[in-house]
């Protein structure tokens, strides 16, 4: 009966499309409609796409006269054109979802992370990411390139001699995988995708494999749709980006770039203005801790990278009488937590004996590192912690290090307490968070994330951060080294017809308001002409890159496939970019 009703269906629906009678005046599909057609029984199963516009049509009148056209192999402009692909990205979301997602699981697996000692080109695991895009590009009949395993190159070819560029990442960032577990106790391996309730977890599911994965189905969706193209399509998947961007150089240095690119790195409306990405190390000489009768700072961690606000951050304490060491910490804890609890959010204090040691763990909650105000950073709360307790401490470089974050951070992220702060209207402010500490060639290093806005200069604000740095040091009595690499801010001119596109599609396809925004992240966006960052980020949410237990919404998948496909078609086919 279900069969017999979904044939009748579809072939009233495209006898619908031939009538000769006047359609209503066309207008472009937004949310609502696209929601009801979605929800019609028929639609799931219309594995064909011919089969999907008839049924759209049938229920939306004044679709005919585009997908007529369509069906007779016409060409399209203006709202037909927008319709059309609009109705194209929604078929390939609720078509190929659950191959979408299986395409996301394989990438995830691949544990893109850099290695210490090997270059990423000779990696096993960033040249295994490379087969395993060359397959699907070779199954869905698009064109491959491999360019010295720094960039995997898919095309859809144009008619035109224009092509735009679609930049992606297959890096990811490391994890501490003892944080992936879930309130309820779940635990999760970071590189296996794992779904739990409308979320999928695993590194790189947000950024950027799940992107990977939808822009090649959504390349697909197109080829087979048959629409033509103007320009050449070339995705350009890099392979460093988490790390400087070392890949992209190389490709350019090597092949012309597009004129006019879109990132998939960032968040939704349409990202022009990035802030400028900065390391900031503080290093201190580790010196001994032999005395075993003085209570030592012997381990210190906190983040994997230093582009990640850390979920947990520890110390180690040796030498002493443990015990006493131990209760007055866990004495100090309830007021100490109190007390700054209002100062940013909620975290927790544990302090347990470890054999011949003392291990003090403070949980936060992680977030990327452009984004300290997402997150609750438990380093320097733990700096505080261990100075506040009044415990005595050899003065070691770890002793060093916790009286850095304790003068200089303390729960500040925003540059108040080296008195460098400031903000741009449009990029917000400055940001500096201290993620990670390490211990490195005799020395205990202090690594912080700065995201530098418009109104300063790379070199400017590196010689401040330094000079401030160096004159605590001098009035403290700590001999400290700085090191200060900091890239630059970007702002491109929101204007032309590719950006409205965006907009457009973004704005109708969810219902939220449609505007170009700037993003305290930095992306090889920068090293990229004309190029504007889309998705896949939902504004109003946290981002979950960079996270423990990082992971994006199927609901946004959904959405980002509607979108990317409709944009190909869109922008693939503008008389004029700008």
């Amino acid at each position: 009966m279900k069969t017999f009703w979904l044939t009748a269906t579809l072939a009233a629906a495209l006898s619908a499309c031939s009538t000769p009678a006047t359609p209503p005046a066309t207008q472009t599909l937004k949310k609502p409609a696209l929601d009801r057609i979605a929800a019609a029984p028929a639609a799931a199963t219309s594995a064909d796409f011919r089969q999907f516009l008839a049924l759209a049509a049938q229920m939306q009148p004044q679709l005919q006269t585009a997908v007529s056209a369509y069906l007779a192999h016409k060409p399209l402009a203006g709202d037909d054109l927008v319709n059309i692909s609009r109705l194209l990205g929604l078929h390939n979301r609720l078509r190929n979802q659950a191959a979408v997602i299986d395409a996301t699981a394989k990438m995830v697996a691949i544990p893109t992370v850099r290695a210490d000692k090997v270059p990423p080109h000779e990696d096993k695991h960033i040249i295994a990411f490379g087969a395993l895009v060359e397959g699907i590009a070779k199954d869905f009949g698009l064109q491959y390139r491999n360019v010295d395993n720094r960039i995997f190159e898919v095309k859809l070819p144009g008619s035109g001699p224009e092509e735009f560029g679609i930049l992606t990442h297959a890096d990811v960032v490391p994890v501490v995988a003892d944080e992936w577990v879930l309130d309820d106790g779940t635990r999760l391996d970071p590189f296996k995708l794992t779904r739990v309730g409308g979320n999928l977890y695993g590194r790189g599911s947000i950024d950027d494999k799940g992107s990977i994965a939808t822009v090649l189905f959504a390349m697909k969706a197109v080829k087979d749709s048959g629409l033509p193209l103007a320009r050449t399509i070339r995705l350009m998947i890099e392979t460093t980006e988490e790390t400087g961007g070392d890949a992209m150089k190389y490709y350019r240095a090597k092949t012309s770039l597009p004129e006019y690119n879109i990132v998939l790195d960032s968040k939704y409306p349409a990202v022009v203005a990035e802030k400028g990405s900065g390391a900031l190390r503080a290093s201190f000489p580790l010196s001994s801790s032999a005395n075993s009768g003085v209570t030592a700072i012997t381990a210190m961690a906190g983040a994997a990278s230093a582009n990640a606000v850390p979920q947990t951050a520890t110390a180690r304490l040796q030498g002493g009488h443990l015990p006493d060491v131990a209760a007055r910490l866990n004495a100090a804890k309830g007021a100490f937590v109190a007390k700054y609890r209002p100062q940013g959010g909620a975290f927790s204090i544990d302090v347990a004996q470890d054999g011949g040691a003392v291990v003090v763990k403070v949980t936060g909650a992680s977030a990327h590192g452009s984004r300290p105000e997402e997150g609750v950073n438990p380093l320097p709360r733990l700096a505080l912690f261990l100075t506040e307790s009044g415990l005595a401490l050899a003065p070691n470089g770890y002793a060093q290090a916790v009286r850095y974050l304790t003068d200089l951070y303390g729960t500040d992220y925003l540059g108040r307490t080296m008195g460098l702060a400031y903000s741009d209207e449009f990029m917000g402010p400055l940001t500096m968070s201290p993620n990670l500490i390490r211990e490195k060639d005799g020395k205990v290093d202090v690594l912080v994330n700065v995201r530098m806005p418009r109104g300063n200069t790379p070199e400017e604000l590196a010689k401040a951060t330094t000079e401030r740095i160096k004159a605590w040091g001098a009035q403290a009595g700590v001999p400290v080294e700085v090191d200060h690499n900091q890239g630059n801010w970007m702002a491109r001119d929101p204007q032309g017809a590719w950006l409205a596109t965006l907009l457009n599609s973004f704005g109708d396809t969810t219902g939220l308001e449609a505007k170009p925004v700037p993003t305290a992240g930095s992306t090889t966006a920068k090293l990229m002409p004309n190029a504007i960052n889309f998705g896949p980020a939902m504004p109003g949410k946290k981002y979950t890159a960079h996270n423990a237990k990082e992971f994006k919404e199927v609901a946004d998948l959904d959405a980002d496939m509607q979108m990317f496909t409709e944009m190909l078609v869109r922008i693939g086919n503008l008389p004029k970019m700008q």
